[in-house]
């Protein structure tokens, strides 16, 4: 096995039982898929249960595809599509780093980043679209396979944004007179 094919290896087998753990709890974690949904709807994903549940079983599914190499480019859009929408919705107001208050994009981006590389370079040799690339080409790499990667996971993000995301207008903010009036009379 070359190096490149270890490499494909290593980063599929981390990020895709990575995104397993995090599908997972979202359906079993403490809160339950009730939790999720409540969280996913508090960031204006209408219905919450409806995206808690999608998103606990494509982490789950393209997770579990990624880590065997298993329809990779797709399983790697996927899996960019869902740190898209979690970028927008829950990170991005919160600036770059992830230990900030409210946890910042970084991760989702470095999840996303490397999903496209993954797309890019291929499942390698160690894979299952690698095994059955005899009979049924899957083993996209390359600008098809980056294209195939990038494209599910921004067009998928954007068509699920579009549909379902009606994020929670802020609170006007009350005149200066009504501020003064409600501090004083309390």
């Amino acid at each position: 096995m070359e190096a490149v094919d270890t490499a494909a290896l290593v980063l599929r087998v981390v990020v895709g039982l990575t995104l397993v753990a995090h599908g997972y709890n979202h359906i079993f974690g403490p809160g339950g898929i009730q939790g999720t949904a409540r969280w996913f709807a508090s960031m204006g994903l209408r219905p919450g249960i409806v995206h808690a549940w999608m998103s606990g079983l494509i982490e789950i599914a393209a997770g579990l595809g990624l880590a065997a190499g298993f329809l990779t480019s797709i399983s790697a859009g996927a899996i960019i599509g869902i740190m898209v929408v979690a970028g927008i919705t829950a990170h991005r107001k919160n600036g770059f780093f992830v230990f900030k208050p409210g946890q910042g994009y970084e991760y989702v981006l470095m999840i996303a980043c490397v999903c496209a590389a993954i797309g890019i370079m291929g499942p390698g040799v160690a894979s299952v679209d690698h095994g059955i690339d005899q009979w049924i080409p899957l083993e996209w790499s390359g600008w098809t396979g980056g294209l195939v990667t990038i494209l599910l996971g921004v067009v998928g993000s954007a068509l699920l944004l579009a549909g379902a995301w009606r994020p929670n207008r802020p609170e006007p903010a009350a005149p200066a007179a009504d501020k003064a009036t409600a501090s004083t009379s309390s």
